[in-house]
């Protein structure tokens, strides 16, 4: 009895904004659930998607945390799932409550968040936008629910946030452990590798902003 009531008090007194947190609280479901979370409901936004999915990794190889291992199997089945029905959801919320849901937030970051989804739209069409926005924090929450309120063509979504979300979650899982299976006792650089992957999940969006950015020039050079 006191073991379940302490177990329980630890569960509710999750970090739900550092990975290891959540891990250790919830293991491989709980991965599925904050991805779903994260790219299906708006109130996610703030969840740590792929700083959860590299640590996630690392906790694969049982070299960062003698406490945690986790199953690779049943952790990219999740996350795949997560991520895939998550998005789906946010498309078809933001199919049905138009921009309704979006218009009633009044958090900066993620109302900052909606301009730069329309400026990916805009700029990169449907298919690139929802590849790209899910390497971008708080875009990838977004973009879900603004393309069903755009009435993108359900395939035309489905087919690429597949695509993109299969990329996202299963590339930074496995990227997590592969570096946890070649580097001996990593947890000592966890933090500083978590930070280097975020950035290096944004070099897609960068890449494509520079070649936007050349090929606007070139034009305005030509006319």
């Amino acid at each position: 009895m006191i073991t379940t009531a302490m177990h329980l008090s630890s569960q509710l007194a999750v970090n739900v904004l550092d990975a290891r947190s959540l891990l250790s609280a919830f293991g491989v479901l709980g991965v599925g659930v904050v991805l779903f979370a994260e790219t299906g409901l708006l109130i996610g936004f703030f969840l740590p998607g792929d700083s959860l999915l590299f640590t996630a990794g690392l906790l694969c190889t049982g070299t960062a945390d003698r406490g945690l291992k986790l199953s690779l199997a049943p952790l990219l089945i999740a996350a795949a799932v997560g991520a895939l029905t998550g998005s789906q959801c946010g498309y078809l919320l933001g199919r049905r409550a138009g921009g309704a849901l979006l218009a009633r937030s009044r958090s900066a970051r993620l109302l900052e968040g909606v301009k730069r989804t329309e400026e990916l739209l805009e700029r990169y069409g449907y298919a690139k936008a929802i590849v790209l926005a899910r390497f971008v924090p708080v875009v990838r929450t977004v973009l879900n629910p603004m393309a069903g309120a755009l009435r993108v063509p359900v395939r035309t979504f489905t087919v690429w946030q597949v695509t993109g979300g299969l990329v996202w979650s299963l590339g930074l899982t496995l990227a997590g452990y592969a570096l946890g299976s070649s580097v001996p006792n990593v947890d000592r650089y966890l933090l500083p590798m978590v930070a280097v992957i975020v950035a290096l999940s944004l070099i897609p969006v960068a890449s494509e902003m520079y070649r936007a950015r050349r090929a606007a020039k070139a034009k305005e050079a030509r006319g």
